[in-house]
């Protein structure tokens, strides 16, 4: 057993961060998010205690007034939450990586704990399944039902939307969270470990909820969707490039150049890239009128042909669990090569 153990982490490290990606997927795909607890849950939880106790509810003008208070508040909050246990992590891994150089036992466990961290940051399954609350009760005509789901992943008002509608808004969260929730958990594990993908995760997720421009969270969540902004970049080039390479039309990568010009008129660059390129991949287009919070909200078209439609939304997660793989098979191919060649 032990010298089984010895053989295998003596590939390299591309090959062993491979392994652990496969492992993470195929945990990902037979266990689903946790039931009782998740980590995101409680970190979420964490978050909304210190945004109600450092950043109350207030008027546009008090938030303007007091708007350099109200952004160093965002930050120092920022940094209480997020930073501590990426960098504990990181710690801990280097100090067990340094007293595990004999011990293969030891390399094995480290493998395992940071195989199952990846696990906990990939939402696949969970992706797929809230979208399918959404295509499913549409497919059998229960719009109140659809539209109760539709809130659960999007923030726009739901209670006048179509059909066509929700199929818009279920494909846009799955480009987007494609990227969130998946491949740039992927693409951190493999530049940085388990630490990096952490800190995305908090860091994605502190966006998430404290990066929307209202009088609350303008200042307040302005550092907080400024990092994500900067950490997300390069992460969705890459997922735009997997959607090309899992797309219908492989390789057909003149698509990205329009994709990228598309995104830049898009509120979010990063989540503009990847709705762009998907759409434009699987031949439909997103944009257009939503209504957030009573206002009305017009979105630049992004892809290209037709109108999406209800039956994209499988279509979108068909992609998205393509990328993922093919990104994973890309990178054992690398490592096999590189083992071959030197």
């Amino acid at each position: 057993m032990i010298d089984f153990i010895s053989t295998f982490l003596s590939f390299s490290s591309l090959a062993l961060s491979g392994s652990q990606l496969v492992f993470a997927l195929l945990l990902d795909r037979t266990l689903g998010e946790p039931k009782h607890f998740h980590p995101l849950i409680g970190f979420g939880h964490l978050a909304n205690c210190l945004a109600a106790k450092f950043n109350p509810p207030r008027s546009s003008e008090q938030a303007r007034l007091q708007r350099k208070k109200t952004r160093f508040k965002g930050m120092l909050c920022w940094a209480l939450l997020v930073l501590p246990l990426p960098v504990a992590l990181w710690v801990l891994n280097s100090i067990a990586y340094a007293a595990s150089s004999d011990s293969p036992l030891l390399l094995a466990l480290i493998w395992l704990l940071n195989s199952v961290l990846l696990y906990l940051a990939i939402g696949l399954k969970s992706l797929q399944q809230h979208t399918l609350q959404i295509y499913q009760p549409l497919v059998q005509g229960d719009m109140a039902c659809a539209r109760h789901f539709t809130g659960y992943m999007v923030s726009r008002d739901t209670q006048t939307l179509t059909t066509q509608d929700m199929s818009r808004a279920a494909v846009e969260s799955v480009l987007e969270n494609g990227h969130d929730g998946v491949i740039a958990s992927l693409f951190y594990f493999v530049l940085g470990g388990a630490p990096l993908v952490v800190l995305h995760r908090l860091i994605n997720t502190l966006d998430a909820m404290w990066g929307y421009k209202t009088a609350r969270f303008l200042y307040f969540g302005w550092w907080a969707a400024r990092v994500d902004d900067h950490i997300g970049w390069l992460s969705t080039y890459c997922t735009s490039l997997l959607y090309v390479l899992a797309g219908p039309k492989p390789f057909y990568f003149k698509l990205l150049p329009f994709a990228w010009q598309q995104a830049r008129q898009y509120k979010s660059q990063n989540g503009g890239r990847c709705m762009a390129t998907g759409a434009s991949v699987l031949d439909f287009t997103l944009g257009g009128t939503s209504r957030y919070q009573g206002n009305i909200i017009h979105s630049p078209i992004l892809g290209r042909g037709r109108e999406v439609a209800l039956g994209d939304i499988p279509r979108s997660i068909r992609l998205v669990k393509r990328s993922a793989w093919i990104f994973t098979f890309m990178l054992l191919f690398c490592a096999l090569v590189s083992k071959a060649i030197f």
